[in-house]
């Protein structure tokens, strides 16, 4: 199939990138926006989709919890809502109202339209929580960030930043896991953070300010933005990280504490997990952000990066609470206030009134598509480049990416015809960028991988088309390997092409390309579960214990642990933060196919997920689906006593615990009969 090229085509998200901001300096700089991250009582919070079911829902919670929300936007509209005004715009909102932090509650395919008003308005914190915002929409909204230095993004795909001390939620945390204390958290992952959460309060320690970086592949605040934050926050005295595979943020926070800890006397103590540890190469788990590009590290170096600048390690975020008490000692200064000491003093359920989703978190899907490499090879004999299937030992590799860390396109070379993260190097460019030839990044790259002079404007040819194929198909990654011919000419031996889902599934973008799939030739369990809203990813090797889990983080960090008690997992499968008793059974359908599963490990975190419908799900699934495999069950978080009595009264082969070592050690015990 061929896909055509229109000239200068890009995108049509609305975004205005050429639009100038006149107030922002020369000199802006988008760091100076640091100090918009501590938020507290006095915080004056925005909504951007005001008047939708569950900003409402979201407002009314926040309120209660004493956050103070001046009103909210819906577009041409004036009004009150919750007793609240409605403004037609965010400029009117701003000018009225000068709220310090906006709270972006629309889908994903409109996400970076509010982020840009937000922007224009001079907002000095936007929280965007969306799921599925196009790579290609926040690529242009942090084109527009670094030329500024009054407004300070916090995500996507996050459930937001929250001050414990000063009752200010801007997100969609679940609220009774909090208490006012003394542990700063930063965490790409929501359920991982949730647990991270609820194990300090456990403790009896609680949170100061947790911010979260979110699990997209680019972040507006990234954790070395919020270890910065945390080391001069009077109220943190001790700070936890919560990572996983995708991009080098992880390493830039280990080389920041490695220097935090040289220059400081007296440092706060610093815990981390990183999950992924077990993630197949190549595969993207679950979150938008979690897969390795070109040249990246894997999960394990960023585990070990973090523990050799002196972060304290642990394989399960269940451990951070005790963990951190000890190193803090046993006496630690917070506030207590009546509603902390109530908090600490759950010691299993974490109880809500009520289940909280987020408008703009749709059903999971399948974030990527990567093309067959003959169809790559089509579109690179389109934009009139060589191509051969005759691979040379002195092959280069050539990749057009995402740097994660200037939040910009990358140009990803290596002198061999592997990326060996040891021979990678990235060279970034703006995203506005549109030629590059003449360019002294061409003969950056050049130099790198050894290419001769002569080579130089063949070399900016294809890196021009490579451009151009991934701003105007909207790809994540466009991988090729490339090997000279006659007269200083470039050929591309292998294609590896990777588009970004969420333009087509909730921006209705690209369809040309995405008509290329072939579910004919994928795995059919994770077709089925695709269909039925769920991420799942097949396990290579023994695979005796399969995994259900609400949260790709905690999915993740489930099939680690696990592995790490001495199980073999043979999968990974993340339920949503939504699970219901439908997505549970139909997961369960999906897990018995496989003939390796001997066990079924249940771990849910009930934290936007109510644990009694998780039981309902189990218990409809042994009764339909004529279950034969023993299950163990850990359910912690809201309605976690209730659901373990709903097991326990079933009569079913059931096992149900709260604590995760022990029920890891049972399912391993079963897998293994």
């Amino acid at each position: 199939m061929s896909l055509h090229f229109l000239p200068r085509r890009v995108p049509q998200s609305g975004l205005s990138l050429t639009r100038c901001f006149s107030t922002s300096p020369r000199n802006a700089n988008y760091a100076d926006t640091l100090p918009n991250l501590k938020i507290g009582a006095h915080t004056k919070v925005l909504f951007q989709g005001f008047t939708g079911r569950q900003a409402t829902a979201n407002v009314k919670e926040s309120l209660e919890w004493g956050t103070k929300i001046v009103g909210g936007v819906k577009p041409g509209v004036e009004g009150e809502h919750l007793g609240l005004p409605i403004f037609p715009s965010v400029k009117a909102a701003q000018e009225k109202a000068k709220p310090d932090a906006s709270a972006i509650y629309v889908p994903g395919n409109q996400t970076a339209q509010a982020i840009e008003e937000a922007i224009e308005a001079e907002i000095p914190l936007v929280v965007a929580v969306a799921e599925h915002v196009p790579i290609h929409d926040i690529l242009r909204i942090h084109s527009m960030l670094q030329t500024q230095s009054k407004t300070r993004l916090v995500g996507a795909n996050c459930p937001g930043i929250i001050s414990a001390i000063g009752k200010c939620r801007i997100g969609f945390q679940p609220l009774p896991c909090f208490s006012p204390g003394n542990v700063g958290i930063v965490a790409k992952s929501g359920t991982l953070s949730y647990e991270t959460v609820a194990s300090t309060t456990r403790a009896g320690l609680g949170q100061s300010l947790c911010i979260s970086m979110g699990g997209d592949v680019l972040a507006g605040t990234n954790f070395v933005d919020a270890l910065k934050i945390f080391e001069h926050d009077t109220d943190t005295e001790g700070i936890i990280l919560v990572g996983e595979i995708g991009g080098t943020a992880e390493m830039d926070a280990a080389e920041w504490i490695k220097d935090y800890r040289r220059r400081t006397a007296n440092p706060k103590p610093i815990m981390a997990l990183v999950g992924g540890l077990e993630a197949p190469h190549g595969r993207i788990m679950g979150h938008a952000g979690a897969w390795a590009a070109p040249g990246e590290p894997d999960a394990q170096a960023k585990y070990q990066a973090l523990e050799r600048a002196g972060a304290v390690m642990v394989n399960h975020p269940e451990k951070f609470g005790e963990g951190m008490r000890s190193l803090l000692g046993s006496t630690v200064s917070r506030p207590r206030t009546q509603a902390s000491i109530e908090s600490a003093s759950q010691k299993r359920g974490l109880h809500t009134m009520r289940r909280f989703n987020p408008a703009s978190r749709p059903a999971q899907q399948k974030r990527s598509l990567y093309i067959k490499q003959f169809q790559a090879f089509d579109i690179l004999k389109e934009m009139a480049i060589p191509v051969s299937e005759q691979a040379q030992s002195s092959d280069i590799s050539i990749s057009i990416s995402i740097d994660r860390s200037t939040l910009s396109p990358c140009i990803v070379a290596s002198p061999s015809a592997e990326f060996d993260p040891a021979q990678s190097r990235k060279f970034p460019f703006k995203y506005t960028q549109t030629n590059f030839q003449n360019e002294s990044l061409i003969s950056d790259v050049a130099s790198h991988v050894g290419l001769p002079a002569s080579s130089h404007g063949t070399l900016a040819g294809l890196v021009q088309a490579l451009w151009r194929i991934f701003k105007e198909k909207e790809a994540f990654v466009l991988e090729t390997r490339v090997g000279s011919i006659a007269d200083g000419k470039l050929e591309v031996h292998g294609a590896r092409f990777g588009f970004d889902d969420a333009a087509f599934r909730s921006s209705g973008r690209q369809q040309e390309v995405h008509s290329l799939r072939n579910t004919a030739e994928e795995v059919p369990e994770e077709v089925e579960a695709e269909r039925d809203g769920i991420v799942y990813v097949k396990l290579e090797g023994e695979g005796s214990v399969g995994t259900l889990v609400n949260g790709a983080g905690l999915a993740m960090n489930t099939v680690d642990a696990l592995t790490f008690h001495g199980g073999h997992c043979a999968n990974f499968l993340d339920t949503g933060g939504k699970a219901t008793s439908e997505t549970v059974k139909s997961s369960f359908r999906i897990i018995c196919s496989d003939s390796r599963v001997n066990a079924i490990f249940v771990n849910i975190f009930g934290g936007l997920t109510r644990c009694d419908m998780i039981a309902e799900g189990i218990i409809l699934a042994f009764r339909d689906l004529d279950m034969q495999v023993p299950v163990v069950v850990r359910l912690r978080g809201t309605n976690e006593e209730l659901g373990q009595k709903m097991i326990a009264e079933s009569g079913l082969p059931l096992h149900a615990f709260d604590g995760f070592e022990e029920a890891a050690k049972k399912v391993i015990a079963l897998a293994r009969k």
